[in-house]
Protein backbone atom coordinates (compact mmCIF):
# COMPACT_ATOMS: atom_id res chain seq x y z
CA UNK A 1 0.00 0.00 0.00
CA UNK A 2 2.59 2.45 0.88
CA UNK A 3 4.71 1.32 -2.31
CA UNK A 4 1.64 2.11 -4.45
CA UNK A 5 1.35 5.83 -2.47
CA UNK A 6 4.90 6.93 -3.04
CA UNK A 7 4.65 5.72 -7.26
CA UNK A 8 1.08 7.96 -7.43
CA UNK A 9 3.18 10.64 -5.20
CA UNK A 10 6.12 10.46 -7.69
CA UNK A 11 3.89 10.69 -10.87
CA UNK A 12 1.83 13.20 -9.65
CA UNK A 13 4.79 15.35 -8.78
CA UNK A 14 6.47 14.88 -12.27
CA UNK A 15 3.52 15.60 -13.65
CA UNK A 16 3.41 19.17 -11.56
CA UNK A 17 7.25 19.75 -12.91
CA UNK A 18 6.18 19.01 -16.75
CA UNK A 19 2.96 21.53 -16.78
CA UNK A 20 4.85 23.86 -14.28
CA UNK A 21 4.42 26.40 -16.64
CA UNK A 22 0.53 26.45 -16.85
CA UNK A 23 0.30 25.68 -12.95
CA UNK A 24 2.74 28.78 -11.87
CA UNK A 25 4.63 26.43 -9.74
CA UNK A 26 8.32 26.49 -9.57
CA UNK A 27 9.62 22.85 -10.46
CA UNK A 28 11.68 22.98 -7.32
CA UNK A 29 8.72 23.36 -5.17
CA UNK A 30 7.34 20.34 -6.88
CA UNK A 31 10.78 18.57 -6.48
CA UNK A 32 11.45 19.29 -3.14
CA UNK A 33 7.62 18.10 -2.07
CA UNK A 34 7.96 14.60 -3.67
CA UNK A 35 11.44 14.31 -2.23
CA UNK A 36 10.24 14.69 1.01
CA UNK A 37 6.77 13.06 0.92
CA UNK A 38 9.05 10.06 -0.71
CA UNK A 39 10.91 9.45 2.00
CA UNK A 40 8.39 10.43 4.71
CA UNK A 41 5.98 7.48 3.35
CA UNK A 42 8.60 4.94 3.29
CA UNK A 43 9.01 5.87 6.86
CA UNK A 44 5.31 4.50 7.63
CA UNK A 45 6.35 1.07 5.11
CA UNK A 46 7.06 -0.85 8.12
CA UNK A 47 11.07 -0.73 8.27
CA UNK A 48 12.57 -0.22 11.03
CA UNK A 49 14.12 3.05 12.58
CA UNK A 50 17.85 1.69 11.84
CA UNK A 51 17.37 0.47 8.83
CA UNK A 52 15.83 4.21 7.16
CA UNK A 53 18.72 6.21 9.03
CA UNK A 54 20.96 3.76 7.22
CA UNK A 55 19.37 3.91 3.38
CA UNK A 56 18.87 7.63 3.80
CA UNK A 57 22.62 8.39 4.85
CA UNK A 58 23.49 6.05 2.17
CA UNK A 59 22.10 7.91 -0.47
CA UNK A 60 22.66 11.39 1.19
CA UNK A 61 26.39 11.22 0.53
CA UNK A 62 25.81 10.43 -3.16
CA UNK A 63 23.66 13.39 -3.56
CA UNK A 64 25.70 15.84 -1.66
CA UNK A 65 28.63 14.67 -4.22
CA UNK A 66 26.74 16.09 -7.01
CA UNK A 67 25.51 19.25 -5.51
CA UNK A 68 28.40 19.97 -4.25
CA UNK A 69 29.82 19.38 -7.72
CA UNK A 70 27.10 21.27 -9.53
CA UNK A 71 27.94 24.37 -6.78
CA UNK A 72 31.22 24.64 -7.74
CA UNK A 73 30.52 24.22 -11.46
CA UNK A 74 28.43 26.69 -11.80
CA UNK A 75 30.21 29.70 -9.79
CA UNK A 76 33.60 28.71 -11.63
CA UNK A 77 31.32 29.30 -14.79
CA UNK A 78 29.85 32.33 -13.22
CA UNK A 79 33.43 33.91 -12.42
CA UNK A 80 34.46 33.35 -16.28
CA UNK A 81 31.48 35.03 -17.29
CA UNK A 82 31.69 38.10 -14.59
CA UNK A 83 35.35 38.75 -16.71
CA UNK A 84 33.67 38.77 -19.39
CA UNK A 85 36.13 35.48 -20.54
CA UNK A 86 33.20 33.64 -22.87
CA UNK A 87 33.88 36.84 -25.06
CA UNK A 88 37.32 35.33 -25.69
CA UNK A 89 34.83 32.17 -27.11
CA UNK A 90 32.30 34.18 -29.17
CA UNK A 91 34.52 36.37 -30.86
CA UNK A 92 35.92 33.46 -32.87
CA UNK A 93 31.97 32.44 -33.27
CA UNK A 94 31.17 35.11 -36.61
CA UNK A 95 28.93 32.81 -38.15
CA UNK A 96 24.97 33.44 -37.33
CA UNK A 97 23.92 30.61 -39.83
CA UNK A 98 21.74 28.59 -37.95
CA UNK A 99 22.36 25.00 -39.19
CA UNK A 100 26.22 26.25 -38.99
CA UNK A 101 26.29 26.85 -35.87
CA UNK A 102 24.11 24.11 -34.40
CA UNK A 103 26.78 21.79 -36.35
CA UNK A 104 30.10 23.66 -34.65
CA UNK A 105 28.73 23.81 -30.93
CA UNK A 106 27.46 20.32 -31.13
CA UNK A 107 30.54 19.02 -32.01
CA UNK A 108 32.33 21.02 -29.49
CA UNK A 109 30.11 20.08 -27.16
CA UNK A 110 30.37 16.39 -27.85
CA UNK A 111 33.89 16.43 -27.25
CA UNK A 112 34.27 18.72 -24.49
CA UNK A 113 31.97 16.28 -22.35
CA UNK A 114 33.86 13.62 -22.76
CA UNK A 115 37.26 15.06 -21.32
CA UNK A 116 35.22 16.84 -18.81
CA UNK A 117 31.56 14.88 -18.07
CA UNK A 118 28.23 15.76 -19.58
CA UNK A 119 27.02 17.81 -16.73
CA UNK A 120 29.96 20.02 -16.41
CA UNK A 121 29.46 20.53 -20.31
CA UNK A 122 26.09 21.58 -20.39
CA UNK A 123 26.66 24.01 -17.84
CA UNK A 124 29.53 26.25 -19.55
CA UNK A 125 27.49 25.86 -23.07
CA UNK A 126 24.11 26.90 -21.37
CA UNK A 127 26.36 30.25 -20.47
CA UNK A 128 28.03 30.47 -23.52
CA UNK A 129 24.86 29.88 -25.42
CA UNK A 130 23.22 33.24 -23.64
CA UNK A 131 25.94 35.21 -25.30
CA UNK A 132 25.43 33.99 -28.62
CA UNK A 133 21.76 33.79 -29.35
CA UNK A 134 18.54 36.26 -28.30
CA UNK A 135 15.47 35.03 -29.22
CA UNK A 136 13.92 32.60 -26.48
CA UNK A 137 13.15 29.62 -28.97
CA UNK A 138 16.21 29.62 -30.56
CA UNK A 139 18.11 29.64 -27.63
CA UNK A 140 15.95 26.34 -26.27
CA UNK A 141 16.14 24.96 -29.38
CA UNK A 142 20.03 25.22 -29.41
CA UNK A 143 19.90 24.24 -25.49
CA UNK A 144 18.09 21.06 -26.42
CA UNK A 145 20.46 19.91 -29.20
CA UNK A 146 23.59 21.05 -26.56
CA UNK A 147 21.57 18.09 -24.08
CA UNK A 148 21.75 15.61 -27.13
CA UNK A 149 25.23 16.35 -27.47
CA UNK A 150 26.75 16.33 -23.98
CA UNK A 151 25.01 13.25 -23.38
CA UNK A 152 26.23 11.07 -26.62
CA UNK A 153 29.85 12.43 -25.71
CA UNK A 154 29.56 11.23 -22.08
CA UNK A 155 28.52 8.09 -22.85
CA UNK A 156 32.05 6.80 -24.85
CA UNK A 157 34.23 8.10 -22.26
CA UNK A 158 34.95 6.27 -18.83
CA UNK A 159 34.77 10.19 -17.49
CA UNK A 160 32.22 11.36 -19.58
CA UNK A 161 29.00 10.28 -17.32
CA UNK A 162 28.14 9.62 -13.87
CA UNK A 163 26.95 6.38 -15.34
CA UNK A 164 30.27 5.12 -17.12
CA UNK A 165 32.38 6.43 -14.43
CA UNK A 166 30.52 3.70 -11.66
CA UNK A 167 30.59 1.43 -14.69
CA UNK A 168 34.05 2.19 -14.86
CA UNK A 169 35.16 2.09 -11.12
CA UNK A 170 33.09 -0.92 -10.53
CA UNK A 171 35.49 -2.79 -12.81
CA UNK A 172 32.19 -4.09 -15.37
CA UNK A 173 33.86 -1.91 -17.74
CA UNK A 174 37.93 -0.88 -19.66
CA UNK A 175 38.70 2.79 -20.05
CA UNK A 176 39.76 1.62 -23.58
CA UNK A 177 37.32 -0.76 -24.58
CA UNK A 178 34.13 1.40 -23.60
CA UNK A 179 35.72 4.23 -25.64
CA UNK A 180 36.40 1.82 -28.57
CA UNK A 181 33.25 -0.04 -28.70
CA UNK A 182 30.57 2.68 -27.82
CA UNK A 183 32.63 5.94 -29.92
CA UNK A 184 30.85 5.04 -33.07
CA UNK A 185 27.34 4.60 -32.02
CA UNK A 186 27.67 7.65 -29.65
CA UNK A 187 28.57 9.56 -32.70
CA UNK A 188 25.68 8.54 -34.73
CA UNK A 189 23.43 9.42 -31.61
CA UNK A 190 24.75 13.22 -31.68
CA UNK A 191 24.95 13.34 -35.69
CA UNK A 192 21.44 12.03 -36.57
CA UNK A 193 19.39 14.57 -35.02
CA UNK A 194 21.69 17.05 -36.37
CA UNK A 195 21.30 15.45 -40.27
CA UNK A 196 17.69 16.40 -39.73
CA UNK A 197 17.61 19.60 -38.48
CA UNK A 198 19.99 20.59 -41.02
CA UNK A 199 17.03 20.60 -43.44
CA UNK A 200 14.41 21.88 -41.26
CA UNK A 201 16.41 24.79 -39.61
CA UNK A 202 16.26 27.99 -42.09
CA UNK A 203 17.86 31.35 -41.50
CA UNK A 204 19.84 33.12 -38.87
CA UNK A 205 19.78 33.74 -35.43
CA UNK A 206 19.89 36.78 -33.56
CA UNK A 207 22.91 37.66 -31.60
CA UNK A 208 22.40 39.66 -28.30
CA UNK A 209 23.40 43.60 -28.16
CA UNK A 210 26.32 43.87 -25.95
CA UNK A 211 24.93 44.16 -22.72
CA UNK A 212 25.56 47.83 -20.92
CA UNK A 213 26.44 46.14 -17.88
CA UNK A 214 29.00 44.53 -20.05
CA UNK A 215 30.70 47.51 -20.82
CA UNK A 216 30.92 49.31 -17.79
CA UNK A 217 32.28 45.78 -16.01
CA UNK A 218 35.43 45.85 -19.34
CA UNK A 219 36.45 49.11 -17.59
CA UNK A 220 37.57 47.24 -14.68
CA UNK A 221 38.67 44.06 -16.08
CA UNK A 222 42.30 44.17 -18.11
CA UNK A 223 42.28 41.75 -21.13
CA UNK A 224 45.07 40.42 -19.04
CA UNK A 225 42.53 39.85 -16.33
CA UNK A 226 39.60 38.59 -18.70
CA UNK A 227 42.31 35.96 -20.26
CA UNK A 228 44.08 34.86 -17.21
CA UNK A 229 40.21 34.09 -15.45
CA UNK A 230 39.11 32.50 -18.22
CA UNK A 231 41.97 30.08 -18.79
CA UNK A 232 42.29 29.07 -15.60
CA UNK A 233 38.80 28.43 -15.00
CA UNK A 234 38.74 26.06 -18.15
CA UNK A 235 42.27 24.61 -17.12
CA UNK A 236 40.57 24.37 -13.52
CA UNK A 237 37.37 22.18 -15.13
CA UNK A 238 39.60 20.06 -16.81
CA UNK A 239 42.06 19.03 -13.79
CA UNK A 240 38.93 17.45 -11.93
CA UNK A 241 38.58 14.45 -14.34
CA UNK A 242 42.75 14.11 -13.99
CA UNK A 243 42.75 14.78 -10.25
CA UNK A 244 40.15 12.19 -10.05
CA UNK A 245 41.87 9.99 -11.87
CA UNK A 246 45.00 10.14 -9.45
CA UNK A 247 43.63 10.63 -6.40
CA UNK A 248 40.52 8.38 -7.02
CA UNK A 249 38.88 10.98 -4.80
CA UNK A 250 34.99 11.82 -6.06
CA UNK A 251 34.97 14.09 -8.88
CA UNK A 252 33.61 17.19 -6.30
CA UNK A 253 36.70 17.38 -4.36
CA UNK A 254 39.22 18.11 -7.22
CA UNK A 255 35.86 21.12 -8.54
CA UNK A 256 36.01 22.56 -5.29
CA UNK A 257 40.20 22.25 -5.34
CA UNK A 258 39.56 24.57 -8.54
CA UNK A 259 37.20 26.34 -7.16
CA UNK A 260 39.24 27.45 -4.15
CA UNK A 261 42.58 27.82 -6.08
CA UNK A 262 40.76 30.20 -8.61
CA UNK A 263 38.99 32.23 -5.59
CA UNK A 264 42.64 32.98 -4.42
CA UNK A 265 43.56 34.53 -7.93
CA UNK A 266 40.69 36.85 -7.82
CA UNK A 267 41.33 38.06 -4.48
CA UNK A 268 45.11 38.56 -5.77
CA UNK A 269 44.49 40.24 -8.88
CA UNK A 270 41.45 42.60 -7.55
CA UNK A 271 43.13 43.49 -4.20
CA UNK A 272 44.04 47.15 -5.38
CA UNK A 273 40.82 47.89 -6.76
CA UNK A 274 37.81 49.74 -4.58
CA UNK A 275 35.10 48.13 -3.51
CA UNK A 276 32.85 48.70 -6.24
CA UNK A 277 34.74 47.50 -8.40
CA UNK A 278 35.96 44.13 -6.27
CA UNK A 279 32.10 43.46 -5.35
CA UNK A 280 31.08 42.94 -9.15
CA UNK A 281 34.19 40.37 -9.85
CA UNK A 282 34.72 38.62 -6.62
CA UNK A 283 33.65 35.32 -5.63
CA UNK A 284 31.29 36.27 -2.98
CA UNK A 285 28.95 38.35 -5.38
CA UNK A 286 28.90 35.83 -8.20
CA UNK A 287 27.63 33.24 -5.49
CA UNK A 288 24.53 35.76 -5.15
CA UNK A 289 23.89 34.79 -9.20
CA UNK A 290 24.43 30.95 -8.81
CA UNK A 291 20.85 29.57 -9.85
CA UNK A 292 20.09 28.12 -6.36
CA UNK A 293 16.44 26.95 -7.19
CA UNK A 294 18.15 24.38 -9.97
CA UNK A 295 20.13 23.04 -7.08
CA UNK A 296 17.48 22.24 -4.96
CA UNK A 297 15.51 21.25 -7.87
CA UNK A 298 18.09 18.38 -8.48
CA UNK A 299 18.31 18.07 -4.73
CA UNK A 300 14.13 17.22 -4.88
CA UNK A 301 14.57 15.05 -8.00
CA UNK A 302 17.34 12.41 -6.31
CA UNK A 303 16.15 12.38 -3.01
CA UNK A 304 12.58 11.08 -4.94
CA UNK A 305 14.37 8.41 -6.86
CA UNK A 306 16.31 7.21 -3.96
CA UNK A 307 13.27 6.95 -1.95
CA UNK A 308 12.20 4.61 -4.76
CA UNK A 309 15.16 2.64 -4.85
CA UNK A 310 15.63 2.14 -1.11
CA UNK A 311 11.67 0.88 -1.49
CA UNK A 312 12.94 -1.76 -3.68
CA UNK A 313 10.68 -0.39 -6.99
CA UNK A 314 13.58 -0.13 -8.82
CA UNK A 315 14.62 -3.86 -8.30
CA UNK A 316 11.29 -5.40 -8.85
CA UNK A 317 11.73 -3.37 -12.47
CA UNK A 318 14.95 -5.08 -13.13
CA UNK A 319 14.02 -8.16 -12.12
CA UNK A 320 10.92 -7.97 -14.45
CA UNK A 321 13.07 -6.77 -17.42
CA UNK A 322 15.32 -10.07 -16.72
CA UNK A 323 12.41 -12.53 -16.55
CA UNK A 324 10.35 -11.06 -19.28
CA UNK A 325 13.11 -10.41 -21.91
CA UNK A 326 15.32 -13.31 -21.19
CA UNK A 327 18.28 -12.01 -20.13
CA UNK A 328 20.68 -14.97 -21.07
CA UNK A 329 20.38 -14.55 -24.64
CA UNK A 330 21.97 -11.52 -26.86
CA UNK A 331 18.91 -10.14 -28.04
CA UNK A 332 17.17 -10.43 -24.64
CA UNK A 333 20.26 -8.43 -23.67
CA UNK A 334 19.49 -5.41 -26.70
CA UNK A 335 15.91 -5.08 -25.65
CA UNK A 336 16.64 -4.88 -21.74
CA UNK A 337 19.14 -2.02 -22.18
CA UNK A 338 16.87 -0.45 -24.67
CA UNK A 339 14.08 -0.21 -22.23
CA UNK A 340 16.90 0.70 -19.64
CA UNK A 341 17.67 3.83 -21.35
CA UNK A 342 14.07 4.91 -22.11
CA UNK A 343 13.20 4.32 -18.27
CA UNK A 344 16.70 6.63 -17.17
CA UNK A 345 14.41 9.64 -18.54
CA UNK A 346 11.86 9.35 -16.39
CA UNK A 347 13.94 8.24 -13.05
CA UNK A 348 17.27 9.06 -12.94
CA UNK A 349 19.84 6.47 -14.83
CA UNK A 350 22.53 6.28 -11.54
CA UNK A 351 19.96 4.17 -9.61
CA UNK A 352 19.04 2.16 -12.71
CA UNK A 353 22.64 1.20 -13.18
CA UNK A 354 23.49 0.65 -9.77
CA UNK A 355 20.43 -1.36 -9.61
CA UNK A 356 21.98 -3.89 -12.74
CA UNK A 357 25.21 -3.38 -11.17
CA UNK A 358 23.49 -5.21 -8.03
CA UNK A 359 21.48 -7.66 -10.02
CA UNK A 360 24.29 -9.01 -12.42
CA UNK A 361 27.66 -9.21 -9.91
CA UNK A 362 28.69 -12.78 -11.65
CA UNK A 363 30.68 -11.36 -14.06
CA UNK A 364 30.99 -14.10 -16.76
CA UNK A 365 29.28 -14.75 -20.09
CA UNK A 366 27.26 -12.35 -21.30
CA UNK A 367 27.77 -10.34 -18.22
CA UNK A 368 31.80 -10.92 -18.30
CA UNK A 369 33.50 -7.34 -17.69
CA UNK A 370 33.94 -5.51 -21.47
CA UNK A 371 30.96 -7.86 -22.12
CA UNK A 372 27.66 -7.11 -24.14
CA UNK A 373 25.84 -6.19 -21.49
CA UNK A 374 28.02 -3.71 -20.18
CA UNK A 375 29.07 -1.96 -22.87
CA UNK A 376 25.57 -1.19 -24.32
CA UNK A 377 24.18 -0.72 -20.68
CA UNK A 378 26.87 2.69 -20.93
CA UNK A 379 25.58 3.71 -24.12
CA UNK A 380 21.94 3.31 -23.41
CA UNK A 381 22.12 4.50 -19.69
CA UNK A 382 24.22 7.50 -20.97
CA UNK A 383 22.03 8.72 -24.06
CA UNK A 384 18.56 7.62 -23.29
CA UNK A 385 18.07 10.01 -20.67
CA UNK A 386 18.24 13.00 -23.17
CA UNK A 387 14.79 11.93 -24.28
CA UNK A 388 12.98 13.94 -21.83
CA UNK A 389 14.72 16.80 -20.23
CA UNK A 390 14.53 15.75 -16.55
CA UNK A 391 16.40 12.13 -17.33
CA UNK A 392 19.64 13.52 -17.24
CA UNK A 393 21.94 15.74 -14.85
CA UNK A 394 23.00 17.45 -17.93
CA UNK A 395 19.30 17.82 -18.52
CA UNK A 396 18.16 19.10 -15.40
CA UNK A 397 21.41 21.68 -15.66
CA UNK A 398 20.34 23.27 -18.47
CA UNK A 399 16.37 23.17 -17.75
CA UNK A 400 17.35 24.83 -14.50
CA UNK A 401 19.86 27.84 -15.95
CA UNK A 402 17.54 28.71 -18.94
CA UNK A 403 14.36 28.08 -17.61
CA UNK A 404 13.02 25.15 -20.18
CA UNK A 405 9.45 24.14 -20.34
CA UNK A 406 9.47 20.52 -20.05
CA UNK A 407 6.41 20.23 -22.35
CA UNK A 408 8.20 22.21 -24.96
CA UNK A 409 11.39 20.23 -24.53
CA UNK A 410 8.67 17.09 -24.83
CA UNK A 411 7.36 18.90 -28.26
CA UNK A 412 10.16 19.91 -30.06
CA UNK A 413 13.45 18.15 -28.89
CA UNK A 414 12.04 14.23 -27.34
CA UNK A 415 11.50 12.81 -30.90
CA UNK A 416 15.48 14.05 -32.01
CA UNK A 417 16.35 12.63 -28.95
CA UNK A 418 14.47 9.24 -29.44
CA UNK A 419 16.03 8.95 -32.66
CA UNK A 420 19.05 9.59 -32.48
CA UNK A 421 19.15 7.33 -29.43
CA UNK A 422 17.58 4.36 -31.65
CA UNK A 423 19.83 5.40 -34.38
CA UNK A 424 23.07 4.44 -32.23
CA UNK A 425 21.69 1.48 -30.89
CA UNK A 426 21.14 0.00 -33.65
CA UNK A 427 24.57 1.06 -34.77
CA UNK A 428 25.78 -1.03 -31.96
CA UNK A 429 24.15 -4.20 -32.68
CA UNK A 430 25.46 -3.69 -36.13
CA UNK A 431 28.75 -3.62 -34.86
CA UNK A 432 28.12 -6.66 -32.70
Amino acid sequence: MVTTLMIIVFVLGYAAIAFEHPLKVDKAASALIIGGLGWGLLAFSGIDHHTLTHEIQHHIVDIAEILFFLLGAMTIVELIDAHQGFAIITEKIKTTNKVKLIWILSIITFFFSAVLDNLTTSIVMAALLTKLIKGKDDLWMFAGIIILSANAGGAWSPIGDVTTIMLWIGGQVSASNIILSIIIPSMVCAVVPLIYLTFKLQGNIERPEKNIINESTQSYVSSFERNLIFYLGVCGLLFVPIFKTITHLPPYVGMLLSLGLLWLVTEIIHRNKNQKQKSKLSVISVLKKVDTPTIFFFLGILLAVASLQSAGQLDIVAKYLDQTFNGQTPEGIYVINIIIGLLSSIVDNVPLVAGAMGMYTDLTGLYARDGLFWEFLAYCAGTGGSVLIIGSAAGVAVMGILKIDFIWYLKKISFLALMGYLAGAATYILMQ
